[in-house]
C-alpha cells in the first residue's frame, strides 16, 4: 500500500511540473492573438444567431462589450506577423464601425442592423485573414 501511495504521488508531482511547463510555453508562443480570440467570441454570439435564424437580439444586446472590446483591441500590442499598417488601419476601423454599431443597434430597424452587422463580420474576417492567411481559417 505504501508502494501505491508512492508512485501516485510521484506522479501527480511529475504531472504538475509538465502542466507548469505547457502553461509557460503557450504564454510565450507567438502563434497567439487573444484579443482576436476574445472579439471572435463576442462576434460569434452576436452574428450566428443572426445568420442562422434573422436573431438580432444577441447583437443588440452584445453591441456595447463589441464596442469596448474593439477599442481595446485596437490599442492593444500587436502579434510581429500582424504588426502593419493595413491591420492597424482594419483595427481603427472596426473600433469606429462597432462604436457606429451601438448606436445602430438601438434604432430597431431590423434590416439596417442585419446590414451592420453582416459588414462589422467581414471587417472581423479581414483580420481573420491577415493572422491566418487567405484560407487558412473557416468561419
Amino acid at each position: 500500500m505504501k508502494y501505491m501511495t508512492l508512485v501516485v504521488l510521484v506522479s501527480l508531482v511529475a504531472c504538475s511540473g509538465k502542466k507548469e511547463e505547457a502553461v509557460v510555453e503557450s504564454s510565450s508562443d507567438s502563434d497567439e492573438w487573444p484579443m482576436m480570440d476574445e472579439f471572435h467570441m463576442v462576434m460569434a454570439e452576436s452574428f450566428h444567431p443572426y445568420k442562422d435564424s434573422a436573431n438580432i437580439a444577441p447583437a443588440v444586446s452584445l453591441a456595447s462589450e463589441m464596442a469596448a472590446l474593439a477599442d481595446k483591441w485596437s490599442t492593444s500590442e500587436l502579434p510581429g506577423k500582424v504588426n502593419n499598417d493595413e491591420v492597424k488601419a482594419h483595427l481603427a476601423l472596426l473600433k469606429t464601425e462597432t462604436a457606429a454599431f451601438v448606436v445602430t443597434s438601438q434604432s430597431g430597424d431590423e434590416q439596417q442592423i442585419g446590414q451592420a452587422l453582416t459588414n462589422l463580420h467581414d471587417l472581423f474576417h479581414k483580420l481573420q485573414e491577415a493572422w491566418y492567411g487567405a484560407h487558412g481559417h473557416q468561419h
